[in-house]
C-alpha cells in the first residue's frame, strides 16, 4: 500500500528499533511505548487489520509474538504481558495495517490496559448468544 507508515517501517524504508525479522515480519520497539519493552509485530505486506490478513499470516504472526514476547519477558524481567490487537477506530488503531502489540507489564506500572466489566443478566447475554449464532 502506497505511502503506510508500517508497510515502509517493516520493508526497511525507514528505520526503527527493530528486536526481531523474518522474511515475513519485522517486530520493532514502540516509539510511543505503553511500558518497558512495548513492541510492535508488523507482517511485511499490508492487511488493514483482522478481517482481511490470511490466516496463514495471521497464525505466523501470533508464532513470531509468542517468541519475542518470551524473549522480552525472559530480558526485561516482565511480571506479566497483554497481547493487543486493535481493529478499526473504534477500536483504537490509529494505524490501518495489521499489527499486535506486545505489551510488557510489572507489577508497579501504571497503565490501566484492563476494561470495566458490565453486569448484563443471563437473559442480555442470551440475546447476544443468538444474535450471534442465530
Amino acid at each position: 500500500m502506497d505511502k503506510c507508515i508500517f508497510c515502509m517501517i517493516a520493508n526497511g524504508e525507514i528505520p526503527s528499533n527493530t528486536i526481531y525479522e523474518d522474511d515475513s515480519f519485522r517486530v520493532i520497539l514502540d516509539n510511543g511505548p505503553a511500558t518497558k519493552g512495548h513492541a510492535l509485530v508488523l507482517p511485511k505486506k499490508h492487511y488493514e487489520g483482522l478481517f482481511d490478513i490470511p490466516e496463514d499470516t495471521l497464525s505466523g504472526a501470533a508464532k513470531v509474538a509468542k517468541k519475542v514476547a518470551t524473549r522480552i519477558k525472559d530480558k526485561l524481567g516482565a511480571d506479566g504481558l497483554n497481547l493487543i490487537q486493535n481493529n478499526g477506530e473504534a477500536a483504537g488503531q490509529t494505524v490501518m495495517h495489521f499489527h499486535l502489540h506486545i505489551i510488557p507489564r510489572y507489577h508497579d506500572d501504571i497503565q490501566n490496559i484492563l476494561w470495566d466489566p458490565t453486569s448484563p443478566s443471563a437473559e442480555e447475554l442470551a440475546k447476544v448468544r443468538d444474535e450471534i449464532v442465530g
